[in-house]
């Protein structure tokens, strides 16, 4: 438990420690940009996004696994990195094919592998022995991918939602989460890495790496997040 709480204690520095001068940048060109484009665009984008990510997680229902019950840290965490292995694999084969597809298969992947990602942390929330049909998993899911995916600011402030979660009130409807910031800070994080998946000759090979290293990365973050409930019980 020692090593846990130093892996999480790592982690969470990593994660919070405030960006670089070429990420305060970009970041900065990112929020200019974002400031020219129309509120009815922001409006129509949030209403897509949420959307699809509401499909997604309403389709879980059908392929939602049960929660594994009565298994240690160790047994949960080899079924978590093999689950994770497998789906970065998926994830890179589908991203290489979009890639060398032009311009309409690489859109169509941006569906395509957000439904991967929530997939697979629905898949790690039943391996360390969680419910995904129970709407405060689906939350926490929820900020596991805005843990991976966003900036640094607001990944403070979610890293504080999710501190004790097992023991806080949580929203009764989807509605009350926050897509706008959800659906704003995934595109401006994976934004510059996709776009090179639309470039000729080389779309493909970036386009498994990207989608590869993605993944990976969620994959880790719901670890960690899964370790601060199991720190915290």
């Amino acid at each position: 438990m020692n090593e846990i709480a130093s892996d999480l204690a790592a982690w969470r520095a990593r994660i919070t420690r405030p960006a670089g001068p070429l990420g305060a940048a970009s970041r900065a060109v990112q929020r200019r940009i974002n400031r020219i484009i129309p509120e009815k665009v922001h409006a129509a984008v949030t209403a897509a996004m949420q959307g699809m990510t509401r499909a997604i997680l309403t389709g879980a229902d059908f392929a939602t696994a049960s929660p594994l019950h009565n298994a240690s840290l160790e047994d949960r965490e080899a079924k978590v990195r093999a689950a994770i292995d497998g789906w970065k694999k998926a994830a890179g084969a589908e991203g290489g094919v979009a890639g060398a597809g032009g311009f309409l298969l690489a859109a169509a992947d941006f569906p395509l592998l957000m439904s991967f990602k929530l997939k697979l942390l629905f898949e790690i929330a039943a391996l360390y022995g969680h419910d995904g049909s129970v709407l405060s998993e689906r939350l926490y899911i929820l900020h596991i991918f805005e843990l991976a995916f966003s900036d640094v600011e607001h990944r403070v402030r979610v890293l504080a939602a999710m501190d004790d979660w097992d023991t806080r009130p949580h929203p009764t409807d989807l509605a009350d989460f926050d897509w706008r910031a959800f659906q704003q800070q995934y595109r401006d994080h994976i934004d510059l890495a996709k776009l090179a998946q639309l470039l000729p000759v080389v779309g493909a090979p970036v386009g498994a790496v990207v989608n590869w290293r993605l993944t990976a990365h969620l994959g880790e973050t719901a670890m960690m997040a899964y370790r601060m409930r199991w720190a915290a019980a």
